[in-house]
C-alpha cells in the first residue's frame, strides 16, 4: 500500500499559508506572503528535491494547483530537477469546481468523496503519493486518518495568524519523530509519523 506523505513549509507557530510569495494566497488578509524563502539553504533545497523525485504521484488542493507553476517542457536547467517530476508524474487535484481536461499535463480531478478517492490512491500500485501545500485538503486527510508521514520545514518565525494544516478540533494526535536536521538558517527539517495515542 502506498503512503500519503504531506510536505509543508511551516512557521514556528504552525502557519503554512503563502510561503512562496505575497501574491500566493492573501486570503483572510494575510500580509506575510513569501515569509519562507529567506530560510532556504543548500540542505533544505536538497531535502525538497529528494522528496519531489521520490514521489510516485502528487495530491493537490485546488488553490495549490492553480498557483503552482505550469512548467514548460523547456524549463531552465536550474529548474529541471523540480520541473521533471512535477510535469511527468500524475497530479490528482481535489476540487469541487475544476473540470477536466486540466491545463497542467498528467493532471486529473479526484472524483466523488475526497477521503474515498485518496483511500483508492493509497491502494493503487506505485510509489508514494506526496501532498504539497494544500492546507484545506491536508486538514481533510488528517481528519480521516489518511496521512502516513509529515515532512515539515519549520522556520524560526512566528506569523501571528494564517492557514494551518492541523484542524482546530480538539483531537489528540500524537506524532513520532523519524528524523530531524537543523539548517544553517535555523530552520528544522523534520519527518514525523502518526503514533499510538
Amino acid at each position: 500500500m502506498r503512503k500519503v506523505i504531506v510536505n509543508e513549509f511551516m512557521s514556528f507557530d504552525g502557519v503554512a499559508q503563502a510561503p512562496g510569495g505575497a501574491e500566493e494566497d492573501p486570503s483572510g488578509g494575510f500580509e506575510h506572503g513569501g515569509w519562507h524563502m529567506r530560510y532556504f539553504d543548500e540542505s533544505s533545497q536538497k531535502w525538497v528535491v529528494e522528496s519531489l523525485t521520490e514521489a510516485g504521484a502528487f495530491l493537490l488542493g485546488r488553490r495549490t494547483y492553480e498557483i503552482s507553476p505550469v512548467y514548460s517542457p523547456n524549463a531552465p536547467a536550474e529548474e529541471e530537477v523540480i520541473a521533471k517530476p512535477l510535469n511527468t508524474l500524475p497530479k490528482h487535484v481535489a476540487s469541487r469546481t475544476l473540470t477536466e481536461p486540466l491545463e497542467w499535463q498528467n493532471s486529473t480531478v479526484l472524483q466523488g468523496d475526497v477521503a474515498e478517492a485518496v483511500r483508492a490512491l493509497k491502494e493503487a500500485e506505485g510509489a508514494d503519493v506526496h501532498v504539497i501545500g494544500s492546507t484545506q485538503l491536508v486538514q481533510t486527510l488528517i481528519e480521516h486518518d489518511l496521512v502516513d508521514e509529515y515532512r515539515v520545514m519549520i522556520d524560526p518565525v512566528c506569523l501571528g495568524g494564517g492557514k494551518r494544516i492541523f484542524p482546530d478540533d480538539g483531537a489528540l494526535r500524537p506524532l513520532r519523530l523519524v528524523s530531524g536536521e537543523v539548517t544553517t538558517t535555523g530552520a528544522i527539517l523534520a519527518t514525523y509519523t502518526p503514533a499510538e495515542a
